[in-house]
């Protein structure tokens, strides 16, 4: 152990204090305004509505603080506690090529957290969602989508981990710059294949074909000169009860997606406002915005790797013998979010804003109250806090709290 694992058992302490501290916030917080609905919805929302959202937000937040537990603890068996060496040297000790063995170490390593974060993900699903009546998802669902979860890491992360740890060991010391372009190219065409190749793998995509809500959709596309491939009907009710839509795609492949249980709760003015709200991501260039700021962000890691990648301390700090660019780049995608937690705040914050600038946009293109109406039955279907602590809001959550996103939407109504 070296100074570099004291800072870095100092950082994991300090950012376990501060979610344990704000869970503990937030659970006060809620739990001592169950009794009564808000003022601002006490017209809108029926109490056992409000109580239900309240008693599920409790239980998500005391599974989130013994999760959080856990994954602090694996994460220092995994680093300080010896785990990666131990499976660095079982993968070095069949005498594969540096290249075959980088590989299988990163994929091997990642498919062990992904199995030991099984129970935590059976638990919400079957037990957390089901109890609140979310849960729409089967064993044989369950079972089908890790195993086609499992198929794409081989078929996408097997051919992409090599060619990174080729680009590491054969580009000199610009390798990061290398590896960053590579990955900047495979996000984009991520963002391409992802509505036609894979998302179809999870979910049934059917035409929307109810002859106003199109007509209305369309009539909003022309006027905001919003071009996609089709709009489409998704099947999430087969695995939750939760509502939701979004628009997805790149360049010319975009598509307009709607949760078939989201056509069941709104009526067509609400579903012409959400969608217009969607739309005010893209207009507002939200999403270009976000994707040049993740590859900046990438670019910035990457160069950093690229200087610990040398130091021996990196490595010996979190728990190996050897450095190597595989070890080098579990390590530090292991221990980046321990470093960059408190940055959090204000990329939450951001989102916040580009949420706030969307809501603006249905407004001047759909009817705001009616906005406001769909998001009043989607916090209710959805069981949403209306009363979040502000801190641990401000700290963790992407969208304005409730009563400050409909304030916002009620005053551009007038």
């Amino acid at each position: 152990m070296n100074s570099f694992s004291l800072v870095f058992l100092a950082l994991l302490g300090a950012s376990l204090a501060t979610q344990l501290w704000l869970a503990r916030r937030h659970l006060h917080h809620v739990a001592r305004h169950r009794a009564a609905v808000p003022a601002a919805f006490a017209d809108k929302i029926p109490l056992s509505a409000h109580q239900k959202a309240a008693d599920y937000t409790l239980a998500k937040v005391r599974f989130g603080r013994i999760d959080g537990l856990i994954g602090a603890a694996l994460l220092v068996v995994w680093t300080l506690g010896g785990g990666l060496e131990l499976l660095d040297q079982a993968w070095q000790s069949f005498g594969f090529s540096p290249l075959v063995t980088g590989t299988a170490f990163i994929l091997s390593a990642f498919l062990l957290m992904g199995l030991l974060e099984l129970p935590a993900s059976l638990y919400q699903t079957f037990v957390l969602e089901a109890r609140f009546g979310f849960n729409k998802t089967t064993p044989a669902t369950f079972v089908a989508d890790l195993i086609k979860q499992a198929l794409l890491v081989l078929a996408l992360g097997a051919p992409l981990t090599a060619a990174v740890l080729w680009l590491m060991q054969q580009t000199g010391t610009l390798w990061w710059l290398y590896v960053w372009l590579l990955w900047a190219g495979f996000g984009l065409l991520m963002m391409w294949a992802y509505p036609t190749l894979i998302a179809p793998l999870f979910n049934k995509f059917r035409p929307l074909e109810d002859g106003q809500v199109q007509a209305r959709i369309h009539a909003l596309l022309e006027r905001t000169g919003f071009t996609s491939r089709g709009i489409f009907v998704m099947d999430g009710s087969r695995r939750t009860a939760h509502g939701n839509a979004y628009f997805t795609g790149l360049g010319r492949n975009k598509r307009i997606v709607f949760f078939d249980n989201l056509l069941k709760t709104l009526v067509v003015d609400e579903i012409e406002a959400v969608l217009a709200h969607e739309l005010g991501h893209y207009k507002r260039r939200h999403v270009v915005k976000r994707m040049l700021l993740g590859f900046a962000m990438s670019l910035a890691g990457l160069a950093l790797l690229g200087w610990l990648s040398d130091q021996s301390w990196f490595y010996q700090g979190l728990g190996m013998r050897h450095a190597s660019p595989h070890a080098a780049l579990v390590l530090f995608l292991m221990a980046m979010p321990v470093f960059t937690f408190f940055v959090q705040p204000l990329m939450a914050w951001g989102s916040r804003r580009h949420e706030f600038q969307a809501d603006d946009f249905a407004a001047e293109q759909a009817d705001a109250k009616a906005m406001v109406s769909a998001l009043v039955k989607l916090y209710e279907e959805n069981a949403s806090t209306l009363t979040p602590d502000p801190l641990y809001s401000a700290f963790y959550d992407s969208h304005p709290p409730a009563a400050l996103r409909i304030a916002h939407l009620q005053a551009a109504s007038r």
